[in-house]
């Protein structure tokens, strides 16, 4: 903050008249505050339009932290089976499927935690435990050499109701997992469609408007994950 104090001098037989190059700083020095005072509100001003966090969207009616992040379609899932050799250690090797909490089983490790990572970097963190405790220098591969079907369920007013597949290394949003069902019934109510996700263990659900959705071309799709429930609402004349 930038405080500007002006002071007159004056005198017992009156004021002095005031001198014109006092009057020229004083408004520089007015004009300057000024500006500083706006360049401090603009700096301010873009965190002040920004949604709040949690702001409800128009197209989902919930709040939009829990909208779906992109589909990771490059790390190990459960039930995904991979092989993990040890070069020179065929004791060490390996053939598992994740289990629903990420984990395999290996020689010597026991329980080592590889869902929602690469590969690549389940390879790095197998390598790194072995080398802490085990093996000098040790050469490990991961391998994934079946890929665990994605499934997501499709309920209520659509022509096709039942459990479906996500294409293969390919993301799915809301629009083409109804798409895929056949699309809506008669009754079906696009604007009332429900979505239950597990969320830190529990079910929770997500009320969504694919009205809204199909209408803006701008809006960003809503991702699908995997065991998704996608239930559509009947309509009322």
């Amino acid at each position: 903050m930038i405080q500007l104090n002006i002071f007159r001098s004056s005198s017992c037989e009156g004021s002095k008249p005031e001198d014109p190059g006092l009057q020229s700083r004083v408004a520089r020095n007015l004009v300057f505050a000024v500006l500083v005072g706006l360049i401090g509100l603009s700096s301010v001003w873009p965190v002040f339009a920004q949604p709040a966090v949690g702001q409800t969207n128009s197209a989902t009616g919930s709040d939009t932290a829990v909208a779906a992040p992109l589909l990771k379609l490059n790390v190990l899932r459960p039930n995904d089976v991979v092989w993990v050799k040890v070069y020179q250690e065929d004791d060490l090797e390996t053939k598992a499927a994740v289990d629903k909490d990420g984990f395999i089983t290996m020689p010597l490790l026991g329980p080592v935690q590889v869902g929602q990572k690469t590969a690549e970097e389940a390879t790095g963190l197998i390598r790194s435990l072995y080398a802490k405790d085990y093996l000098v220098n040790p050469r490990v591969s991961v391998t994934l050499i079946e890929r665990a079907r994605l499934r997501f369920t499709v309920m209520g007013q659509v022509q096709r109701p039942g459990t479906y597949e996500f294409p293969d290394n390919e993301s799915l949003n809301l629009l083409q997992a109804i798409a895929m069902a056949g699309g809506y019934t008669r009754l079906g109510a696009p604007s009332k469609v429900g979505l239950q996700r597990m969320q830190d263990g529990k079910p929770v659900v997500i009320p969504l408007n694919a009205e809204l959705m199909s209408k803006d071309k701008q809006a960003k799709p809503f991702e699908l994950m995997p065991d998704d429930i996608i239930t559509v609402g009947e309509r009322i004349f």
